[in-house]
């Protein structure tokens, strides 16, 4: 029996090759926004509420497995679980881009987000566990750049894609990127595990998460179809009241829950993620319904609208790092509170001003570049701050913790905007979107005022009152980190 030879660390190539993956799943979240529109026109025996699970079903189900997957992940090999994840990922693009109906897209993104929500935590865990401790900052710092710079190219590269092709062509791109990973994975990435890392999953807690939230934007995103007092709209807001509570009952006494609620204990972590759901929501749907007021009210095209878009989240991502470090220097909560309130007066701006003739730049763009600053200075500072007061050891979880949260609120943001838009005649239609418009701008001053509750320190500070705090029990791995 020949002995099996040890692949040799090449941290960097590692680093790559993971990211190849890690870009396509954030790519296909923002480009799914500006195709939306397109994807109506294929299916349009289809109802905007029915087509909108496209989104939301994706989303629940990523945000639901994500600490699942990564405790998955440290049990049986970071690596296989990457993998898997990176099959099932580009398997359901295929399917995805090739679906011949409404219904079968929706299942295909469901299995995609099984895939997305498998490679993204165990593909960090890969990537921590080829760097030595000195380096692990900066892989780190590459490793979530690359999911931003996916997040903010989504736009524009989807415009193009769909202009000159069709956007099924933009499920298709994953599949070269798909089998490059798998080939050069399977010649550098070593096997890791955690032998200490949970046994027991808590199956029942997952589904009762899934389920919950499904219904709850069900209730949301039909209301408009059925009335917000209709017997189907109340069902559905009745088993959402049922399900949650028992999933928030489950998560308190299970010993390894889907969604660990030991961590709102701290209030830091509780405000902040109270923030990040308020946030969420608006940012989600900002993103929707930017694209299509753009294309439903000022009658832009695909391609033209993504090019609108683009400058907003280019805006957030160089903001971001100042305003990071910023925040190490004199907290979190400047940061927040002036990042929610810019969003919310872009916003106001919107609603007031906004016409049913185009006004570009006189308002479209300095409204954009108010929201690209205040996204910059509040989504990236959010996830610092929810895990700013976490012992070590918590880090991860409570990271993976918070991006959930995110997740969930943009469920809630994409039914929003549904059934805020309705079933619109072009004369209502500007009324319509200056309901989104207030919904944005209410969601920034909430996330502020949430805000105004953290109280974070200086890093150095942080460092020497955290040392003298007790360590919990519960050990956590950094595979359960995402972005």
């Amino acid at each position: 029996m020949k002995q099996q030879i040890e692949k040799p660390s090449r941290p960097w190539l590692v680093l790559a090759i993971t990211s190849f993956a890690v870009f396509a799943s954030a790519l296909d979240t923002t480009i799914l926004y500006v195709a939306f529109p397109s994807i109506q026109k294929t299916f349009s025996e289809v109802s905007r509420a029915d087509l909108s699970w496209a989104i939301n079903a994706y989303t629940i189900v990523f945000a639901a497995l994500l600490v699942p997957a990564g405790r998955l992940a440290d049990r049986v090999g970071r690596r296989a679980v990457f993998f898997a994840g990176v099959v099932i990922f580009t398997v359901a693009s295929a399917c995805a881009g090739a679906a011949p109906s409404a219904e079968l897209l929706i299942v295909a993104r469901v299995i995609q987000a099984v895939g997305a929500a498998a490679l993204l935590p165990s593909s960090l865990a890969v990537v921590l566990g080829e760097f030595p401790r000195e380096k692990r900052a900066t892989a780190v710092g590459i490793w979530g750049a690359v999911g931003a710079l996916a997040a903010a190219a989504g736009p524009t590269l989807g415009a193009l894609i769909i202009d000159a092709a069709s956007w099924r062509l933009a499920f298709f791109l994953n599949l070269p990127i798909g089998a490059l990973t798998i080939f050069l994975g399977s010649r550098f990435i070593r096997e890791s595990r955690d032998p200490e890392a949970a046994q027991r999953q808590d199956l029942l807690g997952i589904p009762l998460l899934i389920a919950g939230v499904a219904a709850l934007a069900l209730g949301i995103v039909q209301s408009d179809e059925w009335g917000w007092a209709g017997p189907r709209t109340l069902a559905a807001f009745g088993l959402s009241a049922v399900i949650l509570p028992l999933f928030v009952f489950r998560s308190a006494t299970y010993h390894s829950p889907a969604l660990d609620l030991t961590l709102f204990r701290n209030h830091n972590f509780r405000m902040a993620n109270l923030a990040t759901a308020s946030f969420g929501i608006s940012f989600a749907a900002m993103f929707l319904g930017t694209v299509l007021f753009l294309t439903n009210v000022w009658r832009y095209g695909t391609l033209e609208a993504g090019l609108l878009i683009a400058p907003g989240p280019l805006i957030a991502a160089i903001v971001a790092g100042p305003a990071g470090r910023a925040a190490d220097r004199i907290g979190h909560r400047p940061m927040l509170v002036a990042g929610g309130l810019i969003f919310a007066a872009a916003n106001v701006w919107r609603a007031l001003g906004t016409g049913l003739d185009r006004q570009v730049l006189e308002l479209w763009l300095p409204s954009l570049i108010l929201t690209g600053i205040g996204v910059g200075l509040t989504l990236p500072t959010l996830s610092s701050a929810a895990v700013h007061g976490l012992a070590p050891n918590r880090f991860a979880v409570g990271s993976a913790v918070n991006q959930t949260v995110r997740q969930l609120g943009a469920v809630l943001g994409v039914a929003l905007v549904i059934a805020l838009l309705g079933s619109p005649s072009r004369a209502e239609l500007l009324d319509a979107f200056d309901r989104i418009f207030w919904l944005l701008a209410a969601g920034g001053v909430v996330t502020a005022v949430f805000s105004l509750a953290i109280d974070t320190k200086p890093r150095q500070r942080l460092e020497e009152e955290s040392a003298l705090e007790p360590k919990p029990g519960l050990a956590v791995n950094p595979s359960e980190s995402a972005v």
